[in-house]
């Protein structure tokens, strides 16, 4: 099954160019890429990891400074 990527929801642009982060379901995991490398390889995480990962982004704890 070809993986259906979507964009998330909070990518922007700076500068012009377009910051992409997409995501997928793979076979009971979470894939996340850079759409603008769409063909280079993709992070996975388990479904419980990736719970954390985006519960604490949702909480602004991976923010920037």
């Amino acid at each position: 099954m070809t993986p259906v990527w979507r964009k998330a929801s909070h990518s922007g642009s700076t500068s012009g160019q377009s910051d992409c982060v997409e995501v997928a379901h793979l076979e009971g995991q979470i894939g996340v890429r850079d759409s603008k490398a769409a063909e280079a390889p993709h992070l996975v995480f388990g479904r419980a990891d990736w719970q954390v990962f985006a519960r604490r982004v949702k909480r602004g704890e991976h923010d920037l400074p």
